[in-house]
């Protein structure tokens, strides 16, 4: 009769506990949603007070940063030049960073490029990074004036031309930037000096 007995204990704790385990996970059901509610509501209002807070600090720093751009103003002689300079600056590089980045994806995406792999990255810096390490063995590379005169001498037209239209970008670019710093076409612009007469 013990056996019967346990058999019944087993079976009443059995149902005892599927009962309870089917409470237990629809009040567990419940709770997640509501922790799910909850969650959604606190970043909802997180995001509230974020925006909130950027808004307000975006003209605080704004107003800071005016302040401290007006101090600098009153500061006279070289520095305060040098400070209206640089804030003059400011919006065209501005700008014209943006525009050349603009170019540089449309350049990049027309042209079909892709970064280059680390692989190639070492590939190419790794002799540098070893003449760094061991300078003495520079003498033994290609840059001695032996193998450059050799390279030279043995170099057929189509290097020759790809060397020359290399020359002659070098020199534009080099013209052309020479133009925008002097903002003249021709000479620099000097003091004009008291002549002899």
């Amino acid at each position: 009769m013990p056996a019967t007995a346990s058999r019944a204990v087993l079976r009443q704790s059995q149902f005892l506990t599927r009962r309870t385990a089917v409470r237990y996970s629809s009040s567990t059901s419940q709770a997640a949603s509501k922790a799910t509610e909850t969650a959604s509501s606190t970043a909802s209002k997180a995001q509230e007070g974020l925006s909130r807070v950027s808004s307000s600090a975006g003209p605080a720093i704004s107003s800071a940063a005016q302040g401290l751009g007006n101090a600098l103003k009153k500061v006279g002689g070289r520095t305060g030049k040098v400070v209206s300079f640089v804030e003059s600056m400011i919006p065209p590089t501005l700008y014209y960073s943006k525009v050349g980045l603009e170019l540089g994806k449309l350049v990049f995406r027309g042209q079909n490029m892709t970064p280059p792999s680390s692989a190639t990255f070492q590939s190419y810096f790794q002799p540098l990074i070893n003449a760094v390490r061991n300078p003495a063995a520079l003498k033994n590379t290609a840059v001695s004036p032996q193998n450059i005169l050799a390279r030279v001498r043995n170099a057929n037209k189509k290097e020759i031309a790809l060397a020359g239209v290399t020359a002659a970008e070098v020199i534009g670019f080099f013209t052309v930037g020479e133009i925008i710093g002097r903002m003249n076409i021709v000479g620099y612009r000097g003091h004009v000096e008291h002549g002899h007469h």
